[in-house]
């Protein structure tokens, strides 16, 4: 293998792809109308870089655990440890180097302000135990994969000092959960005939369960998110009562990635997304509307 396939494996096994969920570091600055105040933006970036980082050393660590069952998975035997195409001795040295420059980020941007520092720990703990067995624990595999998306919005707000309503954390905890639960029936759904080892937890789960609360999940993100846009003290904040119109723009998003995780997918949020131009262009178009009501009053 060249150095250039070398390289690209090391990419793959970093999975920038994912670091779309690192997003939601920037929700509390967004709407706290600090995302172009540039002093408060850099700052935001700093801190997404360094959980980006962290997220890679995550992952690596992740593969080198699973590598095993990896091999025996359909897709995620072609991954770059479990394909051998980078050997496990590098992914280790790979995984220290990234963790380290996270911290090394964290420290001289941040140091502990906010308890960022504990929260991007906390972050790396509880992925670590879930790399180490606690996936294969029924309910708390899925409570720790809600506990990421939420560690990252609370990261984000705590590096800049912003604040970030109930309304909108309740959304993030209903959506993870949709998420989660989601991405854990499609997994049973695609189970092989026989059932397999890659995933042990589904063994406690069934399709029926994993189908009614997903959609409970939705149903109260979507409540929530509506008594966020309806309420007078935001509608205050942003001098527009017509943040309500976004609703239907999220009952259509969700729609659309409930048809994409309905089909064949394995539900994973970032595949299904960036393989959907479609649900992409939707999810842009509310960004937009939504940045252009909060910043600019009067719309």
């Amino acid at each position: 293998m060249g150095r250039t396939g070398k390289i690209q494996n090391v990419l793959r096994l970093m999975r920038p792809r994912h670091y779309i969920k690192n997003l939601l570091i920037l929700v509390s600055v967004t709407f706290d109308r600090n995302l172009f105040r540039p002093a408060v933006l850099a700052q935001a970036l700093l801190g997404f870089g360094a959980f980006c980082l962290l997220a890679s050393a995550v992952y690596v660590l992740n593969d080198i655990r699973d590598v095993e069952a990896d091999r025996q998975h359909e897709i995620k035997r072609a991954r770059p440890i479990a394909s051998g195409a980078v050997a496990i001795p590098e992914a280790w040295g790979l995984a220290a180097v990234l963790l380290a420059a996270s911290l090394a980020v964290q420290l001289a941007a941040f140091g502990n302000r906010g308890n960022s520092l504990l929260l991007m720990l906390a972050y790396f703990a509880v992925n670590l135990g879930y790399s180490l067995g606690l996936k294969h624990v029924p309910f708390l595999d899925i409570v720790l994969l809600v506990m990421g998306f939420v560690l990252r919005v609370v990261y984000g707000a705590a590096i800049v000092g912003s604040s970030t309503s109930a309304w909108v954390y309740l959304t993030v905890f209903a959506l993870s959960f949709y998420l989660g639960l989601g991405k854990r029936r499609n997994e049973l759904a695609r189970l092989p005939q026989g059932g397999g080892a890659t995933r042990r937890v589904l063994q406690y789960y069934s399709y029926e369960f994993l189908d009614k609360f997903m959609y409970l999940c939705l149903t109260l993100a979507v409540t929530f998110y509506a008594l966020w846009s309806a309420d007078e003290e935001v509608a205050a904040k942003y001098g527009t009562d017509k943040l309500i119109w976004t609703v239907p723009m999220v009952i259509i998003i969700l729609m659309k990635y409930s048809a994409d995780i309905e089909s064949s997918s394995y539900g994973d949020p970032v595949d299904v997304i960036s393989q959907d131009k479609v649900l992409l262009g939707l999810c842009v178009l509310f960004g937009l509307a939504m940045v252009g009501l909060i910043y600019l009053p009067g719309l």
